[in-house]
């Protein structure tokens, strides 16, 4: 406890800031890679508190670092700022009421994702300086983690390759070490061109691509049954070909995500979906054009990180949940089906309690049953040794993705959630940093568990899909 105590301290002193950091986020949810405004205030911050700023990150915008400290060991904490489209709501009103506008919120908790990062290590860098520590701990602002994958493109760029430990979190609904357990995936735009004619009059010199994306949908629903079964494979028409049905339509676009286990696996599925594209095309006398927009890596462990959290949780215990926070998280888990409630709880390994705000630390050993998504945390995690919490943020049972999510996230009871996972983060890198050897110990299982090396998913000519609609 003495180690970590005076950090948790700092951790307190710089919190005000930090939670107000976060509600204005909230109040400007932007898309991937738009989020302008969010990373000024995420930049303008690191500045007031003095860390030395680098922006435009692997050619980004809203990709920004900021560093403190001298010499030793390099202490990344990653946070993010970006919204999701559709999911806007009024802060804590348990029903669904959307803000006008352009319909964004911060349906997965983002917004005190950045903040609760910042100010962990902001901390540190207080805790450094008192100390008289040589080491650096850097605060990277990464974007458009839904969908947009820009850490894979700034670890592709090298910018993780010089950092020791990496440390980051997620909203939940309970307190813990995040399971490193996530999908690979990416996602493809598939865009087929054909010709256009009068439906009724000429229908034989038609082309269409509509036909050939619909065709598409069938032979991948077939595939479906002969991949392994953690594989997912999702997609969204972008451009149907128009809204005139006695067009034959010259142009059609539909983007899938293809997820699988880890990157190998991902990368066997890939060309079986791409061969489907093309047999559409032949059946239609059509063209197709491939464009990759985004890939992330699984998630890759590393079990020395994940105890020293797991320590430092146990030290610290649950948040500090009083009775009016469980009254109004109450009132949003009444929107909650009991399925969703008791998931959540199956999900961690727990048994089925009455409080609305978890009361507990999710134990490591926890049997789990998780239902698996992807993040671009897994590019950072084959580069350098990560290791994620998971802060509880929200009522019990609340689905991320959700208007219930968005309208939590300026609660008393989430800011609680944010600051508490921020002591986790810098009591972890202060126990990281005063025994060396665990750094040391971590660093070669990642060498083992990664083999020492990391192949990027994203094709050498991708991009960042800056400016380009990712709300699928």
């Amino acid at each position: 406890m003495q180690n970590s105590e005076p950090i948790w301290r700092l951790v307190d002193e710089k919190a005000q800031p930090a939670i107000e950091l976060s509600d204005r986020v909230w109040g400007m949810p932007e898309l991937a890679y738009a989020e302008t405004r969010s990373a000024a205030e995420h930049t303008q911050y690191l500045e007031r508190e003095g860390f030395r700023v680098t922006q435009n990150l692997a050619g980004i915008p809203t990709a920004m670092m900021g560093e403190a400290g001298e010499g030793g060991p390099v202490i990344a904490i990653l946070g993010e700022f970006d919204a999701l489209p559709g999911l806007s709501n009024e802060a804590g009103v348990a029903e669904p009421r959307p803000i006008p506008g352009d319909g964004n919120g911060h349906g997965c908790g983002h917004n005190l994702l950045g903040a609760g990062s910042l100010l962990a290590a902001t901390a540190l860098k207080e805790w450094l300086k008192a100390e008289g520590i040589q080491a650096r701990v850097r605060y990277y602002g990464c974007p458009a983690e839904e969908g947009g994958a820009a850490k894979g493109f700034m670890a592709r760029a090298g910018l993780f390759d010089d950092v020791d430990v990496a440390i980051s979190w997620h909203p939940s609904a309970f307190a813990g070490v995040n399971e490193p357990l996530s999908l690979a995936n990416t996602r493809i735009d598939f865009t087929f061109t054909g010709r256009a004619s009068h439906a009724a009059a000429s229908p034989h010199l038609g082309r269409s691509a509509l036909d050939a994306v619909e065709l598409m949908s069938v032979g991948v629903n077939y595939l479906r049954e002969h991949i392994p079964q953690e594989s997912r494979i999702h997609y969204a028409y972008l451009d149907a070909g128009g809204v005139a049905p006695n067009v034959v339509q010259a142009r059609a676009k539909v983007r899938y995500l293809i997820r699988a286990a880890d990157v190998t696996a991902l990368n066997a599925l890939v060309p079986r979906v791409r061969d489907i594209a093309q047999g559409a095309a032949l059946m239609t006398g059509t063209r197709v054009e491939a464009r990759v927009i985004s890939a992330v890596s699984n998630l890759l462990g590393n079990s020395v990180l994940e105890r020293t959290m797991q320590d430092n949780l146990d030290r610290l215990g649950p948040p500090p949940f009083d009775a009016e926070d469980r009254r109004i998280a109450a009132r949003f888990q009444a929107t909650l089906s009991e399925e969703e409630i008791a998931s959540a709880f199956r999900k961690m390994g727990l048994p089925r309690d009455d409080s609305p705000l978890t009361q507990r630390v999710v134990p490591l050993e926890s049997r789990r049953a998780p239902m698996i998504g992807s993040t671009d945390v897994g590019d950072v995690s084959w580069v350098v040794p990560t290791v994620q919490a998971r802060g509880a943020t929200h009522a019990i049972g609340t689905p991320l993705h959700s208007w219930q999510a968005t309208a939590q996230g300026k609660l008393p009871y989430a800011h609680k959630g944010m600051v508490h996972v921020a002591k986790v983060m810098a009591g972890t890198a202060v126990d990281l940093l005063r025994r060396p050897e665990l750094i040391a110990a971590a660093k070669a299982e990642h060498r083992e568990r990664s083999g020492g090396r990391y192949v990027c998913p994203l094709p050498e000519d991708a991009t960042p899909p800056i400016g380009m609609s990712l709300a699928v």
